[in-house]
């Protein structure tokens, strides 16, 4: 599946994630956010054409425009969150005040969060992300969280 708009690519293995993408999803009525795991066939493609890690992911990566996702600036971590805030809108879009710190101590919370977010949310599945939502907002399937 080919779309236009922003991506949202996050860790499909990850508690916390999966947890903040069913947020995202809850509040986005306008459907403009979409996702895909890390761990997909599309968002590997990407990050193998980008030069970027496809293992042991660190941060979540917005992508602006997926259709023109080879030349779009991409934004990482904190970045990344707070641009998807901002897309879903709402009250969510409070959320983006945050953008006013300095980016080097939000990322570096985010970092703290993203070292314990396994041992302290656990291995999820970002398949369930399905049943509960449908595919409309997603790329590509999420691969099973390995056991």
């Amino acid at each position: 599946m080919d779309v236009s708009g922003p991506v949202l690519l996050f860790d499909g293995e990850c508690g916390l994630c999966v947890r903040c993408v069913r947020l995202l999803l809850k509040a986005d009525r306008r459907g403009r956010l979409h996702f895909a795991p890390l761990q997909g066939g599309a968002a590997q493609e990407f990050l193998r054409e980008r030069g970027l890690a496809t293992a042991d992911f660190d941060s979540a990566i917005y992508v602006q425009d997926w259709a023109r996702r080879r030349e779009t600036v991409l934004r990482f971590r904190s970045d990344a969150l707070l641009a998807a805030v901002r897309e879903v809108g709402g009250v969510w879009r409070f959320i983006a005040w945050l953008q006013v710190l300095p980016q080097t101590c939000r990322d570096g919370f985010y970092r703290w969060v993203a070292r314990g977010r396994r041992r302290v949310f656990g291995v999820d599945d970002a398949e369930a992300l399905y049943t509960e939502f449908g595919f409309e907002q997603f790329i590509t399937p999420p691969r099973p969280a390995a056991k």
